[in-house]
């Protein structure tokens, strides 16, 4: 097993100041690497990332199957369904992360990385053997193409550090560099990690139309073959220009890797036991016992890992839209949250063994104290926004723990006295307002989500005790897509992996710009001047500690807004796979992370 991780960012935040006199922030000189604070680890002349296997052998096939399907070959943007392993396996980007640190980031495309100590600007010198799929160099005018592009017409994700850049411009025959007008010093590594597409792919065409025309990348990988709904398939590229880099060194080992879509998790483990998919990632623990006993596994033909890490829980549960009237008041959500029996759904579902996330940032120091009130610097950041933070927030906050009854007659009554106060009361056994309206909402999920529908059906048969109709929607990935791009839905299935060194994504996923932007991954609608003023500290403070302190009012006040009704993480992930597969001894600090597998892997010889 690794070091205790955490006990390690304890004390780097406890020192900080002493860090920051060993390892002083990147100045204005080129760097082969940018860490978000301090320095990163390995230095310039680096052989391989720690947890690659720079000896490992190449070749062969690697198959995972998934639910749901594909329309569209761009990744990008908003319209159409498109596989995200176009991104990570054609496309590349200036900067890329290791995952054994909470965030640095190191020379892909570009050679180095320069900025100031206040992080005002960054320059990116571009290597000059980087080539595209067909052959063409990658220039800086790709570059701010790219950039600019995603910026204006992709995803919304891209849009927020377009937004802070002052400034693009060409410094040399391989250097691009970008003025930024907001403070924010996750930016120069944020861009780092933005995709670099080919400008002269996309001349005289709509970039936001969806299409089956992959987009021209730099990666290892190119799309070989495809079929809507069915497969696609990756080959490695024989002239992929960046083989030999010292961070590629051991990953990318494979000669194919092919994606089988199904329609539900039932039929896609059948086809893992039968031996078309070479690995599994099974969720649930009480399945890991069950299920994986069949005659591949006894004579070890099918390996079981179980891959610990070190990265925060994030948030899993069932969101509230709190842009509906239903859910605006926080007293309704509380409620909700009372009549969901967690211990009964954890042990129907899961055996009772997986810990309940109870904070956004649950298994990690950047975590909430559970039940305590926040003191020090955390509470100092929260007690201008007293009057707009809800109850617990300054109070100290707790999930309600059931004794597992289904009756769980504790959050019922609990339940009821808080819609009473919130207005609603129960007349001939439903739930209603003043009005006469009903208290009746929908929980939309995808097909195939077994586990989600199970929890959601006794999560149904609970708040029939409180006189509420609840029903169940399942649509396929495009309509859940379109649905949720438009916040088009009551409550739904919601899950944000949150990492080490939370940054720029928070406003995609808690910006109030999302209650009204369509495409947001603010699904709940958070709409805080609390949560806002936390994520602009998060980016702008130079100090490691402050930093640790505003992400955790930032976990307080998400927390305590009672936007999800949490469910359950992991601190291990469960890996079945084909024995002819490998990885390395040496695990990364984040695990089974994008990034590991199938990135590390290889085929024994």
């Amino acid at each position: 097993m690794r070091q205790d991780f955490f006990t390690a960012l304890r004390r780097i935040w406890l020192g900080a100041g002493l860090i920051l006199l060993a390892w002083p922030a990147l100045g204005d000189s080129p760097s082969h690497a940018i860490a978000m604070y301090g320095k990163p680890a390995l230095p310039p002349d680096f052989v391989s990332l720690p947890y690659a296997n720079p000896d490992a052998p190449k070749g062969g096939r690697i198959v995972f199957g998934e639910g749901g399907g594909f329309d569209s070959l761009n990744p990008f943007i908003v319209k159409g369904n498109a596989p995200i392993h176009v991104t990570t396996y054609t496309v590349e980007t200036l900067l890329g992360r290791s995952l054994d640190e909470p965030f640095s980031l190191y020379g892909l495309l570009a050679e180095s990385v320069q900025t100031d100590a206040a992080r005002s600007y960054v320059e990116y010198t571009l290597r000059p053997e980087a080539r595209f799929s067909d052959g063409s160099a990658v220039t800086p005018e790709d570059v701010i193409w790219s950039f600019e592009t995603l910026g204006t017409q992709g995803q919304p994700r891209y849009a927020g550090a377009w937004t802070k850049i002052a400034r693009a411009e060409i410094t040399g025959p391989q250097a691009v560099r970008f003025t930024f007008n907001t403070p924010d010093r996750e930016l120069p590594l944020i861009l780092g990690l933005r995709p670099i597409l080919k400008k002269a792919q996309w001349q005289g065409r709509d970039f936001t139309a969806s299409t089956l025309e992959a987009p021209i990348g730099s990666g290892p990988y190119a799309v070989a073959a495809f079929e809507p709904g069915r497969f696609i398939s990756f080959r490695k590229r024989a002239d992929w220009w960046g083989k030999d880099l010292p961070f590629y060194r051991g990953q990318h080992n494979l000669d194919e890797i092919r994606i089988d879509y199904f329609g539900t998790d039932t039929s896609l483990f059948e086809a893992f036991k039968a031996g078309s998919i070479s690995s599994y990632r099974e969720t649930n623990p009480a399945k890991w016992i069950s299920n994986f006993t069949f005659p591949a596994v006894a004579s070890g033909a099918v390996i079981k890992a179980e891959i610990p890490h070190g990265r925060p829980s994030g948030i899993e549960g069932f969101a509230f839209n709190t842009r509906k009237p239903l859910f605006a008041d926080w007293r309704v959500r509380e409620a909700l949250i009372h009549a969901f029996n967690f211990e009964l759904v954890n042990q129907t579902l899961n055996g009772g063994v997986q810990p309940r996330i109870t904070s956004y940032f649950s298994n990690s120091d950047l975590g909430m104290g559970i039940g305590q009130a926040p003191t020090g610097r955390v509470r100092a950041l929260l007690e201008p926004f007293a009057a707009d933070l809800l109850p617990g927030a300054l109070e100290g906050y707790s999930l309600p723990v059931s004794n597992g009854s289904e009756a769980n007659r504790a959050g019922i009554r609990t339940a009821s006295r808080l819609l009473a106060e919130a207005g609603w009361t129960v007349q001939d056994g439903r739930l209603q307002n003043a009005a006469g309206q009903p208290f009746a909402f929908e929980i939309l999920l995808t097909q195939g989500q077994d586990e989600m529908i199970s929890a959601a059906t006794i999560y149904i048969e609970a708040l029939k005790r409180l006189g509420i109709t609840a029903r169940i929607t399942t649509v396929d990935n495009a309509q859940y897509k379109e649905r949720t791009n438009a916040y088009n839905f009551d409550m739904t299935h919601f899950i944000r992996s949150l990492s080490l060194s939370p940054g720029n994504e928070q406003v995609l996923y808690w910006g109030a710009r999302g209650v009204t932007e369509p495409g947001t991954r603010n699904w709940p609608g958070i709409a805080s001047p609390a949560v806002e003023a936390m994520i602009s500290r998060i980016l702008t403070t130079e100090d490691p500690a402050e930093y640790a302190a505003a992400t955790q009012a930032l976990d307080v006040v998400l927390t305590t807004g009672r936007y999800v009704i949490p469910l359950w993480y992991s601190k291990v992930s469960r890996l079945a796979y084909r024995k002819e597969f490998q990885y390395p001894d040496r695990l990364p600090l984040y695990g089974d992370w994008p990034g590991f597998q199938p990135e590390v892997w290889w085929v024994k010889n």
